[in-house]
């Protein structure tokens, strides 16, 4: 099917599975998208961990993770094999359309931000899979939650496997509609992908990056002009400057000819 056609040919509810249940994607630089937006996003997620249907995991890459997985295919495999992979960037989803592919942009923080604000039951089983113990308080305070299980890995986990496993394994002995996984890429996806071998694991888990630290406040997201604007990346930058010069202005464009030479391959 040509991925230009897809959204004309099915309705914007039927975008959320096909005939066999699974998800619809598209490719686009190697990896293999949903093209779906906010709202049915989060009805998807909410539809699997309801259901307590067999476990999977959501990636949502952004430039940045784009990148890095066209010169490391561990990353785009573990992406890949993703119960569910959406946008999370506006520079992405204007790519894709200049490739004549709809692509919404679905970013993280919004959609944890759903979750926690009108998700979540106070009750419920939560686990939570990195920041900080002050951090997972503040969280658990300000959304009034009683059970959220906490595990903060350590420093440098993509280097040890050991501690990647402790990881998944905490998952799997702690039940839950929903487990956040908050320790970066790769991290958060190899917790993720390390979770897929232990049977009757149920749930969804979400590697979501730096969400907790805009929901309990800690980092502010750009005014919604800059995000329509897509100029969220530059909001970032200056807010960030030390930590995150080197991502955007020297990692970050090699998107450009990484989407040029898959242009190119298509032809």
């Amino acid at each position: 099917m040509n991925n230009s056609t897809i959204e004309n040919q099915y309705p914007e509810d039927t975008l959320l599975l096909d005939r066999r249940g699974e998800n619809r994607v598209v490719e686009f630089m190697g990896i293999n998208f949903a093209p779906i937006d906010d709202e049915v996003l989060l009805n998807r997620i909410i539809e699997h961990a309801e259901k307590q249907e067999d476990f999977g995991y959501f990636v949502n890459p952004n430039v940045d993770v784009v990148v890095k997985t066209h010169s490391n295919p561990l990353w785009q495999k573990l992406i890949n094999e993703a119960w569910l992979c959406v946008s999370d960037s506006r520079i992405l989803e204007l790519l894709a359309k200049f490739s004549g592919i709809t692509l919404p942009a679905c970013p993280g923080s919004s959609l944890v931000e759903n979750i926690f604000e009108n998700v979540l039951k106070a009750d419920e089983v939560v686990n939570i899979v990195g920041g900080d113990a002050e951090l997972v308080e503040i969280v658990k305070q300000k959304y009034g939650l009683k059970n959220v299980n906490f595990y903060e890995p350590p420093m440098g986990l993509k280097d040890k496997p050991n501690e990647v496993e402790k990881c998944a394994k905490f998952l799997f002995e702690h039940p839950a509609r929903f487990h956040f996984l908050c320790v970066g890429n790769p991290q958060q996806i190899m917790v993720a992908n390390a979770a897929l071998k232990y049977k009757g694991m149920k749930g969804v888990a979400l590697c979501v990056g730096a969400s907790l630290d805009f929901i309990g406040g800690r980092a502010k997201r750009a005014p919604e002009l800059i995000q329509k604007l897509r100029l969220e990346w530059l909001f970032r930058l200056l807010s960030e400057p030390k930590r995150l010069w080197r991502r955007y202005l020297v990692e970050g464009p090699a998107i450009f000819k990484i989407w040029l030479d898959w242009r190119a391959s298509r032809k």
